[in-house]
């Protein structure tokens, strides 16, 4: 870290130094390093010699990697204390059902305390009251288990019997609640048992999960010319090399990684995909957010239209107890250390281009789409119209889809450099959906009060001025409103 802030100073210090760099006070790793002379569990020669035969799959992943290559073994990994929630005993060891980033922190450090309180760590949370509504109401419960759990992650549960409850279990979701309550999986993208780096920097570790309509960034790379570039150039990016660093290492293209977690310049690499996120884009109302730093390492983003603390105030974190403020990051900080990845490539002026177009984009769909929805349906909850139960009434659908789908891929795509996405699937279908789908179903949900509502949201508003205008050329019909009468 002092190498860091003494680099740069100012913004750069504050943001490297203290958020990507600064977990240096958390608990959850204990601050013990396993030094190497300590790698190469007694019991653990055993644990190869059997599992090569009865699982040799297992084995060989674990020989092919970095871990058997540097002498760490099983049990290394896996050892537990007998009082362990998740403890069994196995051939006569005592070892841990499941190996999690607490298990991991005793030599991955620095990965650990980046990773917790990111938004891949909090990723149960963040849709624990849509899962309900969602999986349950609208499906069932074993969609949740083998579905949104898989990605977000389960709370792992442990039966009487030791066992692991199969209804949370397997799971290897980013946010996956661990029976020793640490929080996060690290082979959701480092793949066990070979743990590889290639396979976490290539965009397929990704696109397990980021992908369809709420998180459409599989397709969205993939139709930019980032992704047109890694496809062409894939052999150019060195994905296994020790070190990896936009411009040095590799240039033929940039990956999901390069961008959210990679090392460019003088940035260094974090395990907090989330920190260069000015905006929060999955979100009825996008917002651009802050970010709060505390003393013990945990980390929660604030929108920016909210007051952020002060430096050492005590302030509430993401499950709702109060912690001391370290830092706080505002929006325009983290921006610039996504451009840092950017500049690797791209000159000044392309990169606050693209920014400002990016942003152009959002600020469109929230001032034109999403706030007028967002306030026409608490007007209707709030008058009666409709019922609390979640998704039961058509109009609650089309809503969803709108700012949480469709919405999705218009900013997405405008964040990502697909102009298909930003367009096309993205908010054509916002705008299509808005006008054809969603205010006739206000419309029919308010009766009489509909053009009230619909005058007060929309119709008043300058974006929506088209409607009345007459002389605007017909591109269905292929002539003007005034043509059509023969005039």
């Amino acid at each position: 870290m002092r190498e860091v802030m003494g680099i740069q100073g100012g913004w750069y210090a504050l943001l490297l130094g203290a958020c990507l760099l600064g977990g240096a006070g958390h608990t959850l790793a204990a601050k013990v390093k396993l030094e190497p002379s300590n790698w190469g569990h007694p019991a653990g020669e055993a644990c190869a010699s059997c599992h090569a035969k009865s699982s040799a799959g297992l084995t060989q992943q674990w020989q092919d990697g970095a871990h058997a290559k540097a002498g760490v073994n099983c049990m290394d990994c896996h050892q537990a204390a007998p009082g362990d929630s998740d403890a069994i005993t196995h051939e006569g060891q005592v070892i841990a059902t499941i190996v999690s980033p607490k298990d991991c922190g005793r030599c991955h450090v620095s990965e650990v305390e980046e990773s917790q309180g990111s938004v891949h760590a909090e990723a149960v949370a963040v849709v624990g009251d849509r899962l309900k509504a969602l999986a349950d109401n609208l499906t069932g419960p074993a969609v949740q288990a083998a579905g949104c759990d898989q990605c977000h992650g389960s709370v792992v549960k442990v039966r009487g019997d030791g066992t692991l409850d199969p209804a949370t279990w397997p799971n290897s979701g980013i946010g996956r609640v661990n029976p020793d309550g640490s929080k996060g999986s690290c082979s959701a993208c480092h793949g066990r048992h070979e743990f590889s780096r290639a396979q976490a920097r290539d965009p397929a570790a990704c696109v397990r999960c980021h992908a369809g309509p709420d998180s459409p960034d599989k397709e969205v790379f993939e139709a930019s010319k980032h992704g047109m570039a890694y496809v062409a150039h894939r052999d150019k990016m060195n994905l296994g090399s020790d070190t990896w660093v936009a411009g040095k290492d590799y240039s033929a293209a940039p990956t999901c990684a390069t961008c959210h977690m990679g090392a460019a310049g003088k940035l260094p690499a974090s395990h907090d995909v989330g920190m260069r996120d000015a905006w929060r884009l999955n979100s009825p109302v996008s917002e651009k957010q802050y970010l709060i730093m505390f003393t013990d390492g945990d980390k929660r983003d604030l929108p920016a239209s909210q007051e952020p603390p002060k430096r050492g105030a005590q302030f509430e974190k993401n499950d709702g107890t109060q912690a001391e403020v370290k830092f706080v990051v505002p929006p325009d900080r983290r921006r610039q250390a996504m451009q840092s990845v950017c500049l690797e490539c791209h000159s000044k002026a392309v990169t606050e281009g693209f920014m400002k177009q990016f942003d152009n984009v959002v600020e469109l769909f929230n001032a034109k789409f999403a706030i007028p929805a967002r306030d026409l349906m608490a007007d209707l909850y709030a008058a009666g119209k409709l019922t609390p139960l979640p998704f039961d009434e058509p109009i609650e659908l089309t809503y969803w889809e709108l700012w949480h789908d469709e919405g999705a891929r218009a900013r997405h795509g405008a964040a990502m450099a697909s102009p298909n996405h930003a367009w096309w699937e993205g908010m054509y279908l916002v705008g299509r959906n808005f006008y054809t789908r969603f205010l006739p179903q206000v419309r029919e949900v308010a009766g009489a009060d509909a053009q009230a509502l619909i005058d007060r949201h929309v119709t008043t508003k300058d974006q929506h001025q088209w409607l009345k205008d007459g002389q605007q050329t017909n591109p269905i019909l292929g002539f003007g409103k005034r043509e059509a009468g023969g005039g």
